[in-house]
């Protein structure tokens, strides 16, 4: 199974059922689509047109919800009505108003064009204000190679320096134990480590099945030097994900790193990777598994890519070896940079492969002979870091800081409300129209400050009356009908995708040379998932268009003019995307 999105191959029409259905929501009133024509449903598209309020019921610091201007009146009622419903239902919702105020000032843009976004694990939408005071800032300096002494590299040298002194104050790690390594992303940050570590014959290298690629990418590394690559569970098919939900799922985690735990720190190191939030299955692993490695003496990297940006991460109370993060999933912009946090301790440990222009200070040539330069963070920053997008991260970073708090009491109750709405959804005839696969919230939260148990993700199937799965080309493209960015596929997480769509026993048979197509043949429909995730910018009002868009596919006058639009489409303008 790779991460081939279903939007790129087409599958085969099939035709709709006959069966009429409704929409049929929580919190919304008895509005029904039985009526809607083809020019209703595509020109609505659940997109905004301007902004209308109703202030009459409106809470303090509480901003009632934007609905269309030229929409019907009863859809912008029943938006209203769900709103104060949601209120009522979530009262502690009304403790994160800030958000509200920065959705205002800083993502307006979200209803001027009329696109929903709940993909944000797939990157944050980033702040106006973010991009005006960078934008700003490089209209008035001037930015050098920071591979020179001129004032303007020094200006560059100035600005990575305090990005750096910014991502440790922000994930609480010591200066004089930790460095930054600016990267071009987490992947690439969790390769740096991979092609670095000094595996050797008695070395082990220990990740969980529910990784992304770029997780299991470094077992290359391991086993080309002669490393044993060992698995933990990734969670059940009843629905309880990571090592967190059971006891037993606990016990089987450590006893897989207490069994392969490292006879020779020194000569055969082991590395353990966790991942601090799937991307699919939506599940934590507790960051105490990392001190738990540790004490066994393997060394450890954290993969926080999903994790950053909507928990709070202390490395001082969970010192790890080395983490890596992407700073667009966490505030936006800018894209093309992440960091490895790395301990210096660790650094010396790594080998590298290969030098490369700014991490060396004398090369022989010709001859053999290579200088590493002093500063230790060069040594692992290839040609030209991103100086110029740099400044960015700093002031992005102080932009998270202030939202952070508030975060995971918005997105817990936006994701109770979600999976309680979609998890009621049904077709005319009862069956159910929403099958979700991935973790959910098990706590609510009720102050600020507090962390979820999961993330703030659900990956589902849409149904059909009869009980098929929905082509997930069709839902995504769907979806694009309507403004609503959201994700198909098996978002570069094969193992997570094999057992939220049971086909753990079909991976275990996979043959050297086999591809998506084959997969698709043998499994008999597309590998994959549709995900929702909400995040920085996230409010009621997506979450109530996510559950009006799954009513739509729960109609089957609606569901059929979408339908037809897939089939008129051209199926093969949709390239493969990547995390």
């Amino acid at each position: 199974m790779g991460c081939t999105p279903s939007t790129q191959q087409r599958v085969p029409v099939r035709k709709r059922s006959t069966v009429s259905s409704r929409i049929a929501l929580p919190y919304i009133s008895e509005t029904t689509t039985s009526d809607l024509s083809h020019d209703t449903i595509l020109n609505d598209r659940l997109r905004y047109k301007g902004r209308t309020h109703k202030h009459e019921n409106a809470q303090p610091h509480c901003p009632p919800v934007s609905t269309y201007a030229n929409a019907q009146d009863n859809i912008a009622d029943a938006a209203n009505a769900a709103y104060q419903e949601f209120l009522s239902a979530f009262p502690e919702y009304r403790l994160t108003w800030i958000l509200d105020t920065l959705r205002r000032h800083d993502y307006g843009r979200l209803e001027t064009t009329g696109e929903t976004y709940v993909d944000y694990m797939g990157g944050a939408v980033y702040p106006e204000s973010l991009v005006r005071v960078h934008a700003e800032f490089l209209s008035r300096s001037i930015l050098g190679n920071t591979h020179s002494v001129s004032n303007s590299s020094k200006l560059s040298i100035t600005c990575a320096d305090e990005a750096r002194s910014v991502v440790l104050s922000f994930f609480h790690a010591s200066s004089d134990e930790y460095e930054v390594i600016f990267t071009a992303n987490a992947t690439g940050a969790l390769k740096l480590v991979g092609e670095a570590f000094p595996f050797a014959g008695g070395s082990c290298y220990i990740l969980s099945c529910d990784s992304h690629n770029s997780v299991h990418g470094i077992r290359e590394y391991a086993m080309s030097h002669g490393a044993q690559v060992f698995y933990t569970p990734p969670g059940s098919a009843t629905g309880d994900f990571g090592i967190y939900a059971t006891y037993s799922a606990l016990t089987r985690f450590q006893n897989i790193l207490l069994q392969n735990r490292p006879q020779t720190r020194d000569t055969a190191p082991s590395l353990f990777t966790l991942t601090g939030l799937s991307n699919i299955t939506n599940s934590k692993t507790p960051l105490s598994m990392i001190q738990y490695a540790a004490s066994l003496g393997y060394h450890t990297l954290l993969d926080a890519a999903a994790l950053a940006a909507t928990s709070t991460i202390s490395l001082s109370d969970y010192p790890v070896d080395a983490m890596a993060v992407s700073f667009y999933k966490m505030f936006g912009f800018p894209t093309g940079v992440g960091a490895l946090v790395v301990k210096k301790s660790f650094l010396t440990k790594l080998k590298r492969p290969w030098f490369a222009g700014g991490t060396v200070d004398v090369v022989q040539v010709p001859g053999t002979i290579v200088t590493r330069t002093s500063v230790l963070h060069e040594q692992f920053e290839d040609g030209t870091i991103n100086y110029l997008g740099l400044p960015a991260v700093t002031h992005g970073l102080r932009y998270l800081s202030a939202c952070l708090p508030f975060l995971p009491l918005r997105l817990s109750c936006l994701m109770h409300f979600l999976v309680s709405g979609l998890s009621k959804l049904r077709h005319e005839n009862g069956a159910q129209a929403v099958r979700i696969l991935s973790a959910t919230p098990k706590r609510r939260l009720t102050s600020v400050g507090e962390q979820s148990d999961t993330g703030s993700l659900i990956s589902l199937l849409f149904l059909s009356p009869s009980g098929e799965m929905l082509p997930l080309a069709f839902v995504g493209d769907a979806a694009a009908q309507t403004g609503l960015s959201l994700r198909t596929g098996c978002m570069c997480n094969p193992g997570g995708t094999a057992v939220l769509l049971g086909l753990e026993a079909y991976m275990q048979h996979l043959h050297e040379g086999v591809t998506h197509a084959d997969s698709l043949r043998a499994v008999g429909h597309e590998l994959g998932v549709v995900r929702i995730s909400l995040g920085l910018a996230s409010n009621f009002q997506d979450v109530w268009t996510v559950l009006r868009f799954a009513g739509l596919l729960a109609n089957e006058q609606a569901r059929g003019i979408l339908w037809d639009a897939w089939n008129d489409a051209d199926a093969d303008n949709t390239p493969p995307g990547h995390e």
